[in-house]
């Protein structure tokens, strides 16, 4: 599975109503880093497929979600269990960070 498009539409039903640890990748078209870790965050929606859930964040069509989450650079990759935040960094990281991060 894809990573999912979140947006404040989305957001309850997909990330706060979530049975699964959900991780957020906050990214920009214009943004080379996330350009960078685009591909592993699509990896990773493909291996966690079942045990968890991916969705990106565009901050530029969604500033109300970026500010929620006090985004300040980009990307940052958030990680939220039963709607709250458990994990975040920011920068590009590897699969397997982001991975052990779900897990």
């Amino acid at each position: 599975m894809s990573a999912l498009k979140i947006t404040k539409d989305n957001f309850e039903k997909e990330v706060l109503q979530s049975d699964k640890p959900v991780l957020l990748d906050f990214w920009a078209a214009w943004c080379g880093p996330c350009k960078m870790v685009g591909p592993i965050v699509e990896q990773v929606a493909e291996e966690a497929t079942g045990t968890a859930k991916v969705g990106k964040v565009n901050v530029d069509e969604e500033p109300e979600l970026a500010q929620m989450f006090r985004v300040m650079s980009i990307p940052t990759l958030v990680v939220m269990k039963e709607g709250k935040v458990v994990q975040s960094t920011v920068g590009v990281q590897s699969k397997q960070a982001l991975l052990s991060m779900i897990k």
